[in-house]
């Protein structure tokens, strides 16, 4: 007689069938401008909603001149941000003074708005020490190359900023390549355990250099790996500004209420390569895919939707385009006229006694240096 099969008091598989359908995209803007979900809508003033599309509009800008830049050879490593600046600006839009950003290396206009002077981001980008010298009261560290090491070191600032009673949060950024990284559990894992106020996004623009989302994790979404953490995890579309204002603005405000870290997936996409090191994007992306995304371009579903408000006009945007290009003039003229890194420099800067060997060197690079 055949034996009968013991039927299983538990199906894991739908668990987490039941668990992936809990992580439906929070949008409040469409591809038309239009509002279409009227309860996630931001309180934004009128001025607060030019100012956060001024920010994008200039932050486009920046982009380009800084390709162009990067391609005379004035500027060194860039990460194109283009398609990205409703996930990056509208995120930082949503911050306080007091609240730290720890950006990855495409996240300079974060900082940059964040406070960073313009021509330090230039320097930064140039491997030039006096790019990584803060400001006092900028609340942000330099780019991490480190792919995923800023989740970690945000875990740390946001615990050191609830040990304090301080009522400001930590937020660092990833792309979805990162969060494949060992960092990125070990850095949610943290500030869940200990209830520390980070807020964990991963700009999710489809490929880490040139593998794409799915082939990088059998998850449906990456918001949903905050369930292991024990945290709230939340998918936002990352070319609608007001949407990602709204989840970004609701996890600070849990964050400093006791409530402990978010993490946060925007989906998103950028136009350009992975960076202007050779990469080519053709190779891995297709025209069809490309067309698809710019449909979703946040600053054109953003304009038209201020456009029907009667709060932007073609005319206001050139007059951004053109105070962007005249600052970015200034700044990379600012960064030239920087004097120019020495040995001697790299070597007082790494030690505050000098080793004798390092002495010795030095001295012989500030004889070589003086003539």
């Amino acid at each position: 007689m055949a034996s009968k099969t013991k039927k299983a008091q538990f199906d894991a598989v739908k668990t987490l069938e039941n668990i992936e359908s809990q992580f439906s995209m929070v949008q409040v803007l469409n591809e038309k401008g239009e509002i279409v979900n009227d309860a996630a809508m931001p309180d934004l003033s009128d001025d607060q909603l030019v100012e956060l599309m001024r920010r994008m509009v200039y932050t486009r800008i920046l982009d380009q001149r800084s390709i162009s830049l990067n391609r005379q050879g004035r500027l060194g490593f860039y990460a194109p941000t283009a398609g990205q600046e409703a996930s990056q600006i509208a995120s930082q839009f949503a911050l306080e003074k007091e609240d730290f950003i720890l950006p990855g290396y495409r996240d300079v206009p974060q900082i940059v708005w964040h406070g960073l002077p313009l021509y330090q981001a230039f320097l930064f980008s140039r491997g030039h020490f006096v790019g990584n010298q803060i400001p006092e009261g900028v609340n942000v560290i330099s780019p991490q190359i480190i792919i995923g090491a800023q989740y970690v070191q945000a875990a740390g600032v946001a615990l050191g900023f609830k040990k304090r009673g301080k009522k400001a949060v930590a937020v660092t950024y990833t792309g979805d390549g990162g969060s494949s990284q060992g960092d990125f559990y070990e850095g949610i894992n943290f500030a869940g355990a200990y209830g520390a106020p980070a807020v964990f996004i991963v700009q999710n623009n489809q490929f880490a250099i040139s593998t794409p989302r799915e082939k990088q994790t059998a998850a449906t979404t990456i918001a949903q790996k905050a369930v292991a953490a024990g945290i709230p995890g939340v998918l936002v579309d990352g070319m609608d500004p007001l949407a990602v204002y709204a989840v970004v603005k609701e996890a600070r405000e849990r964050a400093i209420n006791g409530g402990g870290p978010t993490l946060i997936e925007t989906m998103c996409y950028r136009y350009g390569p992975h960076t202007m090191a050779g990469d080519d994007p053709t190779r891995y992306r297709t025209s069809d895919t490309d067309s698809e995304w710019e449909k979703k371009d946040p600053l054109v579903r953003f304009r038209i939707y201020l456009e029907s408000k009667g709060l932007w006009t073609e005319e206001k945007e050139n007059e951004v385009i053109e105070q962007a290009k005249e600052e970015i003039k200034q700044a990379i003229k600012q960064a030239d006229d920087t004097p120019k890194q020495k040995v001697t420099d790299l070597i007082t800067n790494m030690f505050e006694e000098l080793p004798v060997n390092l002495q010795e060197q030095y001295e012989i690079y500030k004889e070589k240096e003086s003539k």
